[in-house]
């Protein structure tokens, strides 16, 4: 006894084998799917996105034009009208009917206007006190956990000093907005958003309690860092360094 083997298309699906799913998609949403939309659900890459894309709107129907119809003029052998004239008021909402002197309209709903966005202009003033707050905060903790004035091109240029503190701030908190805004976009793969979810919230509370123990260390007069604080902010600059770049590698790939 044989047993029959299905074998599968190495090939992936062509565009008019995807344009059903395609139809069915754009009737679910009521309007056009744009390619990320596209790239979502079906899974596909960008240039097929874009192609099926472009297919959907070559068969998009031409808008019906709607036209007045006039009631037939009554012949001899018809009887004259016992029922009153039809007047000009609209149609009650609890009949389906039109009125006899109202043509009746049949076409396409139209489209739904696009909502525009909201102005992001406050945030920059929401940011500015924070952003001076959380600097200083930062370059504080870093003069004392050993982050200093370096001289990062001896030889070249002597003169040339730089305070390695400042890598704190523009790495720790840079990153954690950028993989906030990444998460809530709500545009990217699934895998780039979980991890710029859980990245962005690791980085705002690692952000915060680095804020406390500076403060706290300041407070009490202390002009060194414990040991072990020590070694969490000096293995900052290379953690933000590994989920950045992760970060950028999922969200240049079509995994799903």
């Amino acid at each position: 006894m044989t047993t029959a083997t299905t074998t599968r298309s190495i090939y992936p699906p062509a565009v008019e084998q995807l344009l059903p799913q395609a139809r069915t998609l754009a009737e679910s949403i009521g309007t056009l799917p744009s390619r990320n939309r596209l790239m979502s659900e079906l899974k596909i890459g960008a240039p097929k996105a874009t192609a099926l894309r472009e297919a959907l709107q070559n068969e998009t129907p031409e808008p019906v034009h709607l036209h007045l119809v006039p009631d037939p003029e009554p012949t001899e052998a018809d009887p004259e009208p016992t029922e009153p004239a039809a007047s000009n008021e609209p149609v009650s909402a609890d009949t389906d009917e039109p009125s006899p002197a109202q043509p009746t309209a049949v076409g396409h709903p139209e489209p739904k206007q696009p909502r525009r966005p909201l102005r992001s202009w406050p945030v920059i003033v929401l940011a500015l006190p924070a952003f001076v707050a959380i600097w200083s905060g930062w370059v504080g903790i870093g003069g004392l956990t050993g982050f200093g004035i370096v001289h990062p091109l001896p030889g070249i240029w002597d003169t040339l000093a730089l305070n390695t503190a400042i890598t704190l701030p523009i790495g720790v908190e840079t990153y954690a907005a950028f993989a906030l805004r990444v998460w809530m976009s709500g545009r990217v793969p699934a895998k780039a958003r979980q991890f710029a979810k859980c990245s962005a919230i690791g980085s705002l509370l690692l952000g915060g309690a680095g804020q406390v123990a500076y403060h706290l260390m300041a407070a009490s007069g202390m002009t060194t860092a414990p040991w072990w604080i020590t070694t969490l902010v000096a293995c900052l600059p290379v953690a933000v360094l590994g989920m950045g770049a992760a970060l950028a590698h999922l969200l240049h790939t079509d995994n799903q």
